[in-house]
């Protein structure tokens, strides 16, 4: 039976600091609060924060952080309370606007995306998907592209922002209540626990090359790439706008694999200008090069790991664990892609256990003990009344 939705006061525009800090106190009191935000980033390197959606029990409020000489540090104490559960869906993007404005990430956190994962809804489930199968309600996503930075803001686009927060706090119940009966709640924290951790979301510059998937084994070419996506990084952070207006990734990997030393050969890189090659971002990435030139052996980067991995796992085997973990992770109503990943998969069928998730604690329990015994051919998949059943087959060792 759903969950009967409560009836929440219109939303309340938030314009000023007294208003903020007089919601954020009365806020601070209640056992959990509804969180999200809207931005844009299109044009700069950091989000650019343009509304603060909070729901308590009795309140519903849109802050408009754009508002002139308006101060954010009541909310940055709201979010700091420890006592006081801080409900986003999908928080990842949300967190990273507050640890960048706030230097530090919100305390007692529940990610209801992936608590729907944990609780059988499915991998990455939407949040107007997750309300309907909660409440029966529809939400209007007619304005999820909209420009927030532009001022005034209509009823419909605030309507629209409250709404994120009000079904929310169905939602959050809802699922904290199954959680609880399926006896899963510390599999969520688990899940959780990643978004706690401010590395997650200020990852290293100088290990961001691998993102971009360079098809080489040449250590040299991957210490320059190497250089040349940090010196990027570091270039974009500082003037606030998007990597790729910096220099695109594929102009990158050409760098890296022509090796320019001055700026003549630069320019003959494609994207790259002759104003640039010779600016002063033109020769911050020649010195970026020329740092990695100077690497001595040792201090290489060598190749992911994967593209170390000898040998290709039978597609056949890796198909048989993709329907073992679909099997079990229907029977056990949780999302696949929380429990094995398709690299997983592959790691399994050439034979690998160490370091890997699918193998520890409760996704062990669920897949990874299974895993092994379908890998080692002492079960079988069966189809019985249209549903995949495991069969335990008798192993004979050879005489």
């Amino acid at each position: 039976m759903r969950p009967t939705a409560p009836d929440f006061p219109p939303p309340v525009i938030l314009t000023s600091t007294e208003e903020v800090a007089s919601l954020c106190e009365r806020l601070k009191q209640e056992p959990f609060v509804t969180i999200d935000t809207e931005f844009v980033r299109e044009r700069t390197y950091w989000p650019e924060l343009c509304l603060v959606q909070l729901a308590g029990e009795n309140d519903v409020a849109v802050i408009d952080t754009l508002a002139p000489g308006i101060d954010l540090t009541p909310l940055s104490e709201l979010l700091n309370q420890a006592s006081c559960i801080k409900v986003f869906h999908a928080a990842r993007q949300d967190l990273e606007i507050f640890l960048h404005l706030f230097d530090r990430l919100p305390q007692s956190i529940f990610d209801t995306q992936v608590a729907a994962m944990v609780a059988g809804f499915g991998d990455q489930v939407g949040y107007d998907s997750l309300v309907g199968a909660i409440t029966g309600r529809t939400i209007d996503k007619a304005h999820r592209f909209s420009d927030w930075s532009a001022r005034p803001l209509s009823k419909a686009q605030i309507a629209y922002a409250s709404a994120d927060v009000t079904h929310l706090r169905t939602v959050y119940l809802a699922l904290k209540d199954q959680l609880v009966k399926q006896g899963r709640l510390s599999w969520a924290d688990a899940e959780q626990a990643v978004l706690t951790d401010p590395a997650t979301f200020r990852p290293d510059p100088r290990g961001l090359w691998e993102k971009l998937k360079a098809r080489t084994n040449n250590r040299r070419m991957l210490a320059i790439l190497r250089e040349v996506v940090a010196w990027r990084e570091h270039e974009a952070q500082a003037a606030d706008v998007p990597r790729q207006r910096i220099i695109r990734d594929e102009s990158l990997l050409e760098v890296a694999a022509v090796r320019p030393q001055d700026p003549e050969a630069l320019s003959r890189i494609r994207g790259v200008n002759r104003g640039f090659a010779e600016g002063r971002m033109g020769r911050g990435l020649i010195e970026a090069i020329a740092i990695a030139e100077a690497l001595p052996d040792t201090d290489l980067p060598r190749p992911p790991a994967k593209s170390d991995r000898s040998g290709r796992p039978s597609q056949a085997l890796v198909a048989l664990l993709k329907v073992l973990l679909a099997a079990k992770c229907e029977e056990h109503k949780v999302a696949p892609k929380l429990v094995a990943s398709s690299d997983d998969l592959d790691r399994l069928a050439l034979g690998e256990t160490s370091g890997m998730d699918a193998l520890k604690g409760w996704r062990k329990e669920v897949f990874g003990i299974d895993a092994l015994a379908l890998v080692r051919g002492e079960i079988a998949l069966a189809v019985v009344r249209g549903q995949v059943e495991l069969q335990r087959l008798a192993v004979h060792s050879a005489k």
